[in-house]
């Protein structure tokens, strides 16, 4: 068989038990979910061997600090995993949810619900854990998914596919739902894109390089899942204390991921109050900081910044600071510079904290909380396939009801028009 046979094998096979999986009782699916998190935890020592090896590829090719950590999968994270497998089987089944319906004068009954889109495909860098978080959120909205997890983690990425295929065959339900396309390389994600009539939608997950490739080459619908370039506001009123709380979670908790604060945006009136506070606070937690002129006449060791620093989503332990004269400048920064992804603002003026709830444009918008709270897991959507910055469809995090579609069931008694 060829390279290329094999390749639209593996998405007919993942079509195939879509249709089945499409019909599949809430009960079927759990179950399957159940042996997904139970193998999981059993197959640990396999995972980790497999991890290791992706990480000792990675340290070679020298991919960095950040994409480093989002690769890593110990024994801790794969039971992450498996609960976050659990959690899913929790969830309400939005498959048959009535979204809207009604009786016509004539008598007909229409309802609109909810239904599997089909066939997902993900393309994503460096992230095992992706390959388990669509898995589960797609059997639980009865969708097929076919997986390009990419290079960095293609040992582990081929061990968990291997587990959940397993896990949902054991379950009675068919494994092929779950396919991994990895073992094609770089020309296999490119006809992923292309897989119209096989693929109902593409997601992509990672770099904006590799987000921006696969929203111009697909000719597949794209769910368009963005890089944070994510600000917090420091206003005049804002407390220290809790400024330095939710400065230091946003940058530090996990400066890998794509809600960690990347700039830092000082109020002109707060800055000599609290922002020598919030750079020696950072520097403690070896943060790389570059200031504007203004920040750095507050605090002389700050690097000078540059364009670039608030273009730039460094995923590391890194961050711009900039003074501004108002919450006005303030959103006419992040307005620039954002990916519509989350901002967030300290204060203690109401006022400008509903201002800035209602003219920053992004997915997320927070007041007095640390931006790493914009993750389907916090907001109480369990697993999440990512985070949607674009309008259509879906915006935010994107969990059960975000991979559904709709169709209209119209029931007659012989009524013609």
């Amino acid at each position: 068989m060829s390279a290329g046979d094999a390749f639209l094998e593996r998405l007919s096979l993942a079509r195939t038990a879509a249709r089945t999986l499409a019909t599949a009782t809430t009960a079927q699916k759990n179950a399957a979910l159940a042996a997904i998190a139970d193998r999981l935890e059993g197959s640990i020592p396999q995972i980790v061997e497999a991890n290791e090896r992706d990480l000792a590829r990675g340290r070679e090719q020298q991919i960095g600090v950040g994409l480093l950590d989002r690769l890593r999968l110990d024994a801790e994270r794969v039971r992450g995993l498996a609960a976050a497998v659990r959690d899913v089987i929790a969830l309400p089944d939005p498959i048959g949810e009535v979204v809207r319906g009604s009786t016509l004068a004539n008598g007909i009954g229409i309802s609109q619900v909810r239904v599997p889109f089909g066939v997902i495909g993900a393309i994503y860098e460096a992230r095992p854990n992706v390959t388990v978080d669509i898995a589960a959120l797609a059997l639980k909205s009865g969708n097929g998914v076919v997986l390009r997890g990419g290079s960095a983690a293609e040992h582990t990425n081929g061990v968990l596919v291997g587990v959940i295929q397993e896990a949902v065959s054991s379950a009675g339900l068919a494994g092929d739902a779950v396919q991994t396309i990895d073992p094609f390389g770089r020309e296999g994600a490119g006809r992923l894109m292309r897989a119209r009539g096989y693929v109902d939608v593409l997601i992509p997950r990672g770099s904006a390089g590799l987000i921006s490739t696969v929203v111009k080459e697909s000719t597949v619908p794209v769910i368009e899942t963005g890089s944070g370039i994510v600000h917090v506001f420091v206003d005049a009123t804002a407390d220290a204390e809790m400024a330095e709380a939710i400065v230091l979670n946003a940058k530090t908790h996990r400066p890998s991921v794509c809600n960690a604060a990347e700039t830092l945006l000082v109020h002109r009136d707060a800055a000599p109050r609290l922002l020598p506070r919030l750079v020696a606070a950072l520097r403690a937690a070896d943060v790389e900081l570059w200031g504007d002129p203004a920040a750095q006449a507050v605090s002389s060791d700050l690097a000078a910044a540059t364009a670039e620093t608030w273009e730039t989503e460094h995923l590391a332990l890194e961050m711009g600071i900039r003074v501004v004269d108002s919450l006005d400048e303030a959103i006419a920064h992040i307005d620039r510079y954002s990916t519509r992804h989350t901002e967030s603002i300290v204060t203690s003026d109401y006022v400008n904290a509903e201002r800035f709830l209602a003219e920053v444009d992004s997915a997320a918008v927070m007041v007095n909380a640390s931006t790493r709270f914009t993750d389907g897991g916090e907001f109480g959507f369990g697993a999440e396939v990512g985070i949607s910055t674009q309008k259509l469809h879906a915006r935010g995090p994107m969990g059960l009801p975000e991979l559904t579609s709709t169709k209209w069931l119209v029931r007659g008694a012989g009524q013609i028009r």
